[in-house]
């Protein structure tokens, strides 16, 4: 499951890359033709023309993951708005009598040029596309909630509009067979509502969209509380409502208008960023720490027999079963990889060293590599052993709403922590107060929050506050 966040990346990923690279690639081709040229702009000039030709090419759509995946469509966009560039450019030279803008010599050179270089990219873009789709690394996957007529006449809809990467996986509906058939629209009827959060857990649902009625307030409100802990997109289908709204009141797949309920913690865009700060962050750190961490192993090695590492099975990302490495604190024998147990402030299973680590927190570097292989972030909620317990009872069985922390990937350090919500959870009010700064934190998320987050750490670490 892990691995099917990061395929809803590729499709930003590809955008993206060929985006800044048809935009470096011209500011590059400008700079280069230069050269040689008796009458030429200055390279802020180039920097300006191929800033102009960027905006452009975003407004009219070129790089949208449907275009690049018609590539003669794609070609005929960006192609269009690097002629409205250089047109406009020509104008304003022969408007001012600007020589280096004239539509002879440098300036034509760049625009033929620009024009070979968007049928390449956007000739190996396509093929990409091809290769990404075929592996299912494209597509998104849409679960509808609701039947009858107003399901049916969704799903029709839906499938119409439906770009060629999104799939629509069938419907839920907690009716009987006689007003909600196995089969609508051609699609299947894969359960009851309270089903549709374990099929979540397993396949790669990125939205839900009910097909209920606007005025069904209570009904909706009843089934967002049952929902909102998975990290997907939910939406209403209003293409039935007859009170009409502007058109930024919805969303819209294609035609088909929608209201916005519940939207993931993050974009597409902004897991990427965070994937990619988190994995450079992560390397910086481990060749940073390397001699700290070389020098743990070792007392690890020296001050009690057995392995260095400690491997535990934890939830992570949407409820998936992850596994974590430590620094082994705990006598080989005393080790309990399912937390039944949680570790107490003098536990006599602690070796001398371990306790040390743990008081420090030192045990938990290891994890540089799980964020390095994708399981964990550097920030976020931190992930909780299988059988861990508050006060003898399950977490979830304590905190409504406990699997929202899993809307995220997990994290080394996190906002709970750094406000001292670390160490064993003897009461419920301090698993509340985690996962309480857990949501917060998911709600307030942004690059320089977890920026804040790991600057304090260390002080958080130093104060060793609720630490053992």
């Amino acid at each position: 499951m892990q691995n099917r966040r990061n395929h809803a990346l590729f499709g930003f990923a590809l955008t993206a890359l060929v985006r800044g690279g048809e935009g470096a690639a011209i500011l590059l081709l400008g700079l280069f033709l230069r050269v040689g040229q008796q009458i030429a702009p200055s390279p802020l000039a180039v920097a300006v023309l191929t800033l102009a030709f960027a905006l452009v090419a975003r407004a009219v759509g070129g790089c949208s993951l449907a275009i690049l995946r018609k590539p003669l469509h794609g070609f005929l966009r960006v192609a269009g708005a690097w002629s409205a560039v250089v047109t406009a450019a020509t104008a304003l030279g022969l408007a001012f009598g600007v020589e280096t803008l004239s539509p002879r010599g440098w300036l034509a050179d760049w625009f033929a040029a620009g024009l070979f270089c968007f049928a390449a990219t956007r000739a190996l873009a396509a093929l990409a596309a091809v290769v990404l789709a075929r592996r299912g690394l494209l597509d998104r996957y849409i679960v509808i909630v609701g039947g009858g007529a107003p399901a049916e006449e969704l799903l029709v809809a839906l499938n119409r509009a439906a770009p060629p990467n999104v799939r629509i996986l069938g419907l839920f509906d907690d009716r009987d067979e006689d007003r909600s058939p196995d089969l609508v629209a051609g699609f299947p009827k894969l359960g009851a509502i309270d089903d549709l959060i374990g099929f979540a857990r397993n396949v790669p649902v990125d939205q839900i969209i009910f097909a209920l009625p606007v005025q069904a307030e209570v009904r909706i409100m009843e089934i967002l509380h049952k929902l909102w802990v998975l990290p997907v997109d939910i939406r209403l289908a209003a293409h039935a409502n007859r009170l009409r709204f502007r058109p930024r009141a919805y969303s819209f797949f294609g035609d088909v208008p929608l209201f916005d309920l519940l939207d993931r913690p993050m974009s597409d865009g902004a897991a990427a960023t965070k994937a990619l700060f988190d994995r450079l962050m992560a390397l910086i750190l481990i060749v940073l720490l390397a001699p700290v961490m070389l020098a743990i192993a070792l007392g690890v090695r020296l001050s009690s027999p057995g392995p260095i590492l400690f491997r535990q099975q934890r939830l992570g990302f949407n409820n998936e079963r992850i596994t974590i490495l430590k620094f082994r604190s705990l006598h080989v024998g005393d080790n309990d990889p399912d937390a039944s147990r949680l570790v107490t402030r003098a536990d006599p299973r602690m070796t001398p060293f371990g306790r040390l680590i743990r008081k420090s927190s030192l045990d938990e570097l290891p994890q540089l590599f799980n964020v390095l292989r994708g399981d964990l972030s550097l920030v976020g909620p931190r992930p909780h052993a299988l059988g861990a317990l508050a006060a003898d009872r399950a977490y979830d069985q304590v905190v409504d709403g406990y699997f929202a922390r899993h809307k995220v990937k997990p994290g080394v350090t996190g906002w709970a922590q750094i406000n001292g919500w670390r160490g064993e959870t003897d009461t419920f009010e301090k698993i509340q107060r985690r996962v309480d700064h857990d949501l917060d934190y998911i709600e307030n998320w942004s690059i320089w929050f977890d920026l804040y987050i790991l600057a304090a750490t260390p002080f958080a670490l130093a104060r060793g506050r609720n630490a053992f």
